[in-house]
């Protein structure tokens, strides 16, 4: 149901404020001399288990192998080049939020710096200096670097996996953590094919500068093409090849927490689930294009804080969503869903099709099996596309940033050039599991260790108002609300509430007008985690909600387009928006229910950011 503007919205804030939390994650700061898999202490928190931790690890440091889609095939098969200097160059690092939205990392130095290991640009090419960076510089322009992910402590697999008793977990080495570039979420590997001396010609003897590798090179003269730089030269490669890992758009400052100065948060600043509302994303993955292109306007349109899930490969809806906070997910609604899928087994029959049943060679007893059944789900992504599970919708996420490119992604993107439906890479084709699985170690590396990542998502209770404003309890806060708005201020915005906004904005059953919107789980495995999502998590046609319509009309997941398999079947099934009478392409027109918890952290507000300053 649409928020109707009535005289009483004032109050409605006011009552929706004392009741909405965010996720508190808290840590120590490591020095930047540490060389573990960690970076710093602040996956050691004693509010996590050692399974907790694990995920978290992967989930601030894995880029299952995107470092060489980010390297190559971005560029060779897309025509997009990314200015990873001009992003990450540290003589910026303290412009670097303000300018690109990244959050700085809390354990790294710019070099010359007092106490920062390096004394010199030249010794890191320009970059910050970060944790283990003691042994990826030794080995830029060589082989044999020993991942920090190698690393990794396994928790045991749980007693009842379908995989166990034998661990038979692929090799934690293929998470690919390499170390930190300054900024958390974007990870740097040193470059085996860097040559020294082509970059020293190319940036007039410099080892710090990339200047002439990001400069526009004059074409020959007895050709006529446009100036391009050295940044699509296949034959000059940089010192290191960059990763991203999904904490690049999910780590930000912790809403009661805040840093004092954004350029320079400590760790107890931070949240790794809070959703980055400051990321220039789309503008960073086209920093090495000029604004003219049509790649450039393809992929740098969205809002500060919101990435376009469609932009690879394109479906042209061109518009973003945000990335949502990740709280209170024990109690997410989840739905009755008809699903095709792979799930766990320990056999497979004699003689049967790889298609619908694998097990891992060399492997006694890891198998996999496709088949339909019905599942209780989450709905993910803005219109709950990502239907068929909660560990395979974070998935995804490494394949939508580049994971598994060459083995299994590539050749079912479009070419957005290609204007003729018999040409190549003219429409998708979906993204096959099974075959990405058998072909692709960091998938399997990846899947292998999701539930952990899934605990470590899961750990987020949610903190309050009052707590920011540095008061007691949330009774202070009620009582410093109804001082400064008028007297029963908050209990009036609580009524709106409970009338207006609760059939779709809470996840208790109706009636709501004596609901408690802040009771707490009483069972303390639940660790503080709210009864009320504050959601329903349904669909609602665009059409009843009226905003902008244009991501609802997300296609990926239907039949035949790249991300089928991650869509139930249920979601295929449901009718359009009956009131939508444009093209949609196979779009449903839904936008789902969204969660309000802590609704006071998060502005800009909708599912754009698209009210509010940016």
């Amino acid at each position: 149901m649409a928020i109707r503007r009535t005289h009483t919205v004032i109050t409605l804030i006011l009552g929706l404020v004392v009741f909405a939390g965010s996720l508190v994650l808290h840590g120590e700061r490591a020095t930047a001399a540490s060389n573990t898999a960690s970076a710093s202490s602040f996956h050691y928190s004693k509010n996590l288990t050692d399974a907790e931790r694990v995920g978290a690890e992967i989930w601030f440091n894995a880029t299952a192998g995107n470092a060489r889609f980010f390297t190559y095939v971005y560029q060779q098969r897309l025509g997009v080049m990314i200015d990873w200097y001009r992003v990450l160059r540290s003589d910026s690092r303290d412009d670097r939020f303000y300018r690109w939205g990244l959050i700085n990392d809390p354990d790294c130095c710019t070099p010359g710096d007092p106490n920062c290991p390096a004394k010199s640009y030249d010794e890191t090419y320009g970059f910050d200096y970060c944790p283990g960076d003691d042994e990826l510089l030794r080995h830029v322009g060589k082989t044999g670097y020993r991942d920090p992910a190698c690393d990794l402590k396994d928790v045991p697999l749980a007693k009842d996996d379908p995989h166990g008793p034998k661990d038979m977990r692929q090799s934690t080495c293929d998470l690919e953590f390499g170390t930190s570039t300054g900024a958390l979420g974007l990870r740097k590997f040193p470059n085996p094919k860097f040559d020294k001396v082509k970059w020293l010609k190319i940036n007039g003897g410099h080892l710090d500068s990339w200047d002439g590798y990001t400069a526009k090179v004059a074409p020959r003269k007895d050709r006529e093409a446009p100036a391009k730089s050295h940044l699509i030269d296949g034959s000059i490669e940089p010192p290191y090849r960059i990763g991203m890992s999904c904490g690049a758009c999910h780590i930000a400052f912790d809403p009661v927490h805040p840093p004092k100065d954004p350029a320079h948060p400590k760790w107890e600043n931070l949240s790794g689930t809070v959703g980055n509302q400051y990321g220039r994303f789309a503008q960073i993955l086209g920093s090495g294009m000029a604004p003219n292109t049509i790649e450039y306007q393809i992929y740098g349109h969205s809002r500060p804080g919101a990435v376009d899930t469609s932009a690879i490969p394109n479906d042209q809806v061109n518009n973003a969503g945000t990335m949502n906070a990740l709280i209170n997910l024990a109690r997410r609604p989840t739905f009755a869903e008809d699903i095709i899928k792979w799930r766990k087994t320990n056999q497979c029959p004699a003689g049967g099709n790889e298609r619908t049943c694998w097990c891992e060679p060399g492997q006694d007893g890891k198998c996999w099996e496709r088949g339909r059944k019905k599942e209780f789900v989450h709905h993910i992504l803005k219109g709950g596309e990502d239907s068929i599970g909660a560990l395979e919708a974070i998935q995804r996420v490494y394949f939508n940033i580049g994971s598994c490119s060459e083995e299994g992604w590539v050749n079912h993107l479009t070419d957005m050039r290609q204007l003729d439906p018999t040409m190549r890479g003219f429409g998708q084709t979906p993204f096959d599991i099974g075959q990405v699985r058998r072909d692709c170690p960091q998938f399997r590396a990846i899947e292998d260790r999701l539930d952990e990542v899934r605990q470590f998502l899961f750990t987020g209770a949610p903190a309050d108002l009052y707590q920011a404003r540095g008061l007691k309890n949330n009774a202070a806060l009620v009582e410093q609300l109804n001082k400064e708005f008028g007297k029963g201020a908050v209990e009036q915005g609580r009524a709106v509430f409970a009338n207006k906004c609760a059939s779709c904005h809470s996840s208790q059953i109706a009636p709501f007008e004596n609901k408690d919107f802040r009771t707490v789980s009483t069972n303390p495995k639940d660790k503080g985690v709210r009864i009320d999502w504050l959601g329903n998590d349904k669909l609602v046609p665009v059409s009843e909600i009226g905003t902008n319509r244009s991501r609802s009309l997300h296609s990926n997941h239907m039949q035949g387009r790249v991300w089928e398999e991650y869509g139930s079947e249920t979601l295929r099934a449901k009718p359009g928006d009956p009131q939508l009478k444009e093209p949609s392409d196979g779009g449903r027109g839904y936008y789902r229910n969204i969660s309000l918890l802590s609704l006071w952290a998060y502005a800009p507000f909708m599912h754009n950011n698209a009210v509010g300053p940016e």
